[in-house]
Formats: C-alpha cells, sequence, structure tokens
C-alpha cells in the first residue's frame, strides 16, 4: 500500500429499537418466520427473543449508537456517540477525541472525515458496518461521500476509496472454514482484545439502557485499536 495514501480505520456500534413499541404490521412481520418453524410455545418464546435481542443487526430495526475512526499513521482518532438524555462535555483520552451528539450528527461526521481518506480499513465491515452506515445515512438524508462497497476484492476498487475488510482478507475470501470474530484473531496474533475490557458487542443494547454511553464509546476505541494493530499484521505479513 502506498504510503502516500491516507488510512483510516473505522468502526459502528449499533443498537436495536424496542421490540414492544413496533406497530402490529412490523412485529408480524419480522415473527412471521418463526411461527412457522417454531414447534411449540417454549421454542416460540426462545426464538422471539433472540429476534428481539438482533434488530440491532439491521438498519430497518436499529441505529447508530457509535462510530468510531483512526488514523492509522498519525495514531488520533475520535469517536462519535449518542448520549440523548445525558450532557456530555467533548474530551479526549490517549489520543483519541470524544464528542456526544445525535445519529444524523454522527453519519455525517462520519462522511465529512471520510473525503479526506483514500483507505479504509473495517473488521467484517463489508458485510455489516457499511451497508449498516450507508443506510442509515441514506434514512437521514445524507449521502456517502465514498463508495465503500466498490469491488468485494481490492483491485476492483476505486484508487481513493480501497476498503480492507481484514475479516475478508484474513479468511483469504472466506476459503478457511472458520473465519473468527475479532477476539480470535487479535488473541492469535497476541494483540490485546477490545473485550479485555470486560465489556462485548452483545453488551452495546443494556449499556445504552442503562446510560451508560461513555462506556460504550470506551469499548469503540479499543475496537479502533485492536484493528489497527490486526491491520499492521496483515500488511506485514499476509498482503501479497
Amino acid at each position: 500500500m502506498p504510503s502516500t495514501l491516507k488510512k483510516l480505520v473505522f468502526d459502528i456500534e449499533t443498537i436495536g429499537e424496542d421490540f414492544s413499541t413496533l406497530d402490529k404490521t412490523t412485529q408480524d412481520s419480522l415473527t412471521r418466520w418463526i411461527e412457522k418453524e417454531a414447534g411449540d410455545k417454549q421454542e416460540y418464546g426462545l426464538l422471539l427473543d433472540d429476534l428481539k435481542n438482533e434488530l440491532g443487526f439491521s438498519p430497518l430495526t436499529g441505529s447508530i449508537v457509535a462510530i468510531g475512526v483512526l488514523d492509522v499513521d498519525a495514531g488520533k482518532g475520535g469517536v462519535y456517540y449518542q448520549s440523548p438524555d445525558k450532557k456530555a462535555e467533548r474530551f479526549e483520552e490517549d489520543g483519541v477525541t470524544y464528542e456526544a451528539m445525535d445519529e444524523k450528527g454522527i453519519t455525517r461526521k462520519f462522511w465529512d472525515i471520510a473525503e479526506q481518506y483514500q483507505v479504509f480499513i473495517t473488521f467484517n465491515g463489508r458485510s455489516f458496518d457499511v451497508p449498516f452506515l450507508l443506510v442509515r445515512s441514506a434514512i437521514h438524508g445524507i449521502r456517502a461521500t465514498k463508495d465503500l462497497m466498490k469491488g468485494r476484492y481490492l483491485y476492483q476498487q476505486h484508487a481513493d476509496a480501497i476498503h480492507i475488510d481484514l475479516l475478508d482478507q484474513l479468511s483469504f475470501y472466506g476459503a478457511m472454514r472458520r473465519k473468527g470474530n475479532l477476539h480470535l484473531w487479535t488473541r492469535a496474533f497476541g494483540i490485546q482484545s477490545p473485550k479485555a475490557g470486560g465489556i462485548t458487542g452483545d453488551d452495546v443494547s443494556l449499556l445504552f439502557k442503562k446510560k451508560k454511553y461513555i462506556d460504550i464509546a470506551r469499548y469503540n476505541a479499543r475496537d479502533l485499536e485492536a484493528t489497527k494493530e490486526l491491520y499492521k499484521k496483515w500488511e506485514d505479513y499476509l498482503n501479497f
């Protein structure tokens, strides 16, 4: 990768809507498959609980509560996060600036920053972060400044918007039988896992309900650092 290209690691955190607040038509649309597949009431209840916990995986039933960005070469970054009912002052910690704003502000901030970069680094960003971000941005009337879904393979991508999804690269585009998550990859390479702080992505919704917005933002920052270090391993030893 040419050293003149500016490289940005980014990651998003999401939560789902409260199922009980959804209109009946939406609830029916989401649960129709459960009614067909559940063998009894107990199985229906278990599947329904899983569905409720997974609403944050879709931009149609979820929203972005944090976006983190990190300049690979400068080592400086920012986390832009929601703090809807708690006043939060902007502050800096370990080279990362933390700033609270609503989801529309978060998405606009990301695309403004993205304009300044040519290389974008994620872990599973092609399957999750980028599609989610694109749809949520469009919902807010914000157009992406970079096409981060152009061509799955690196040689197919635009020179000003190269998206390196490390899950694709490290698993050789899915050739490995078990692709692994970020924790497993960082563990294998001796990099501190973002889960070391006792928080995982599954905890984000609960933390948001408890109004622990800063905890979510700091977890996001740990994701950025781990992804950056993993990128360096790939660049040094596996980028051909």
